[in-house]
């Protein structure tokens, strides 16, 4: 586990210390108040394989409608 020292402001200090948990270490805290904000301020992240093919623009909508399509066609 990385140590870093971070200075926070005593305004920033009292915001962390209200949102301990009982029993969480203050680093704990911390650690998980980042983890959350980062999070939340990320937004909803595409996985990384959307787009990587061909088709419609609306086939993940649509998938089952284009199949029997397919297999009707045949």
């Amino acid at each position: 586990m990385a140590r870093r020292t971070v200075y926070l402001p005593e305004a920033i200090e009292a915001i962390a210390r209200d949102a301990a948990t009982e029993g969480e270490s203050f680093s704990a805290t911390v650690s998980r108040l980042i983890e959350e904000g980062a999070r939340a301020t990320r937004g909803r992240r595409l996985p990384s394989y959307v787009g990587a093919g061909e088709g419609p623009a609306d086939l993940g909508l649509r998938a089952e409608r284009y199949l029997r399509e397919l297999v009707e066609a045949r």
